[in-house]
């Protein structure tokens, strides 16, 4: 498998390793090259893995192309909520006293290089870090009250290395290049909780919808509880946790999905659906790569973005990568409108996205659970508006257009069979495909991993069979990994 060293300066390594090649960020997120071609493996050695980073966008595209890549996505998120980490290195807790068992001072900090450190004594604690983490740098500290925990663990850039462990990192890049990964697997029990925030004026389930999921729920023998955000020590009291909040990676919903999957919970939004739907950039990257219709998309960073008058006729649609409802999202009618909406989003994200503009009546939304499509609708753009949802209308009751629900076998087969293979490549989990119809072709405009599932609309079909179907596939979520 070919293999990629994703670094800012390609010119300071030398290696020696057949199949390798080095590159800076910029090039694999741009270059059409990495965009097609299948099988590489990508060691992202960024100097940053924070949010809407170049090497958050590494990792983020290199799972949207199908690329194996360290590290995972998931993996950063894990690293910026340490708090669920040092509760995982519990498992080994044994493995850590005896490792410092004749350790003089109270605190003990370590570079990992791929399960590998400076010191032999620390190789075995060191590898177990390495397959929790599984992140290619790291420091851990270690310190000791009572007795040593791990007390951090965060990446380290290659700036931050000391010049003595060069030897260190190159010889575990060779020996990790030739080996496989190891994954663990949690406990799983059988009670329900559902995150809700009461204080959300917009939430993706009105009241009467979470009395529908709750009624289910008893129904499909689950013992219920709302919980809020206040509630995240409560978890390990659940077997699933059902989100019914709106999900963002920036936000406590994630941190509940990550802690409730380390603890073995079944999870629905799980974190990767959370991660890969709320960012625009990852989708546009993976419908492509799977050939999936959407409108035509250019993915800007600050020194591409004057090529899309170029590309696309005004007007066009300028997108946040992690807006919702309808949030993030402007249509640019001229260059000067374009250069202060792009120069507002860049000091966000370091890439955002520019979309051809469709403009249709309505938009098709189809809502799927695991692999299975649960309920179509058609939402209407709002009055004299080019959105379903005109947030900046007067009146609260023109604000969103209007709904209409279609039947499952009356709805385009296209419409499904497209839905079907979108959500195929994001997980099992619960989804809202939103598409265009133009000339009988349906464009996929993005998939939400927390659609509405609102009470008198998405269940006007199917009624309380709707909720209980969510309830089945949570039940078996369950069931397939106790």
């Amino acid at each position: 498998m070919p293999k990629l060293i994703i670094v800012e300066k390609p010119k300071r390594w030398n290696l020696r390793l057949d199949d390798v090649e080095v590159i800076t960020p910029a090039r694999y997120i741009s270059d059409e090259a990495y965009q097609s071609v299948k099988n590489l493996k990508i060691l992202n050695l960024c100097k940053s893995y924070q949010y809407q980073s170049e090497g958050y966008y590494v990792s983020l595209l290199a799972e949207a192309r199908g690329h194996k890549v360290l590290p995972e996505v998931s993996t950063i998120q894990d690293l910026r909520f340490p708090s669920i980490l040092r509760d995982d290195s519990l498992d080994f807790d044994a493995l850590i006293q005896t490792t410092f068992k004749h350790e003089p001072y109270d605190k003990v900090e370590f570079n990992i290089y791929f399960g590998i450190t400076q010191s032999e004594p620390l190789n075995k604690l060191a590898l177990q870090l390495f397959q929790l983490v599984q992140a290619p740098l790291v420091r851990a500290i270690f310190s000791k009250k009572n007795k040593w925990v791990l007390s951090s663990i965060r990446p380290v850039s290659l700036n931050e290395m000391p010049e003595v462990d060069q030897p260190i990192l190159e010889s575990a890049l060779e020996k990790y290049l030739l080996r496989k990964r190891d994954y663990r697997q949690g406990q799983k029990k059988y009670d329900l909780a559902i995150l809700v925030n009461p204080e959300d004026p917009n939430p993706p389930s009105d009241s009467k919808a979470l009395k529908r999921f709750y009624k289910a729920s008893l129904e499909a023998g689950f013992n219920t509880e709302f919980i809020t955000k206040n509630d995240i020590d409560k978890l390990i009291q659940y077997d699933a946790l059902f989100i019914r909040e709106t999900t963002n990676v920036n936000h406590h919903t994630f941190r509940f999905a990550k802690k409730a999957e380390s603890l073995g919970l079944a999870v629905i939004d799980d974190p990767e659906s959370i991660s890969k739907c709320t960012n625009k950039v990852y989708l546009h990257e993976l419908l492509n790569a799977n050939k999936i219709l959407t409108p035509k998309s250019i993915v800007l960073t600050a020194e591409n973005c004057d090529i899309v008058p170029q590309k696309l006729n005004f007007p066009f649609i300028l997108k946040q990568p992690d807006g919702a409802f309808s949030k993030g999202v402007v249509k640019i009618t001229d260059l000067q409108q374009f250069r202060k909406e792009r120069e507002s989003m860049f000091e966000k994200s370091d890439l955002i996205i520019a979309q051809e503009f469709l403009p249709t009546p309505f938009d098709w939304r189809v809502g799927i659970i695991d692999g299975q499509v649960l309920f179509v609708c058609k939402y209407f753009m709002a009055t004299k508006h080019w959105q379903i949802v005109n947030w900046s209308a007067k009146k609260e009751g023109s604000r969103d257009g209007d709904v209409e629900c279609v039947p499952v076998d009356q709805a385009p087969a296209g419409l499904l069979k497209t839905a079907l293979k979108a959500t195929g490549l994001i997980g099992k989990g619960l989804y809202g495909v939103d598409m265009k119809e133009v000339e009988g072709r349906f464009y996929v405009i993005e998939v939400n991993d927390n659609p509405n599932v609102d009470a008198g609309t998405e269940d006007k079909i199917l009624k309380d069979r709707l909720y209980d179907m969510i309830m089945e596939a949570i039940l078996n979520k369950i069931k397939s990994v106790k």
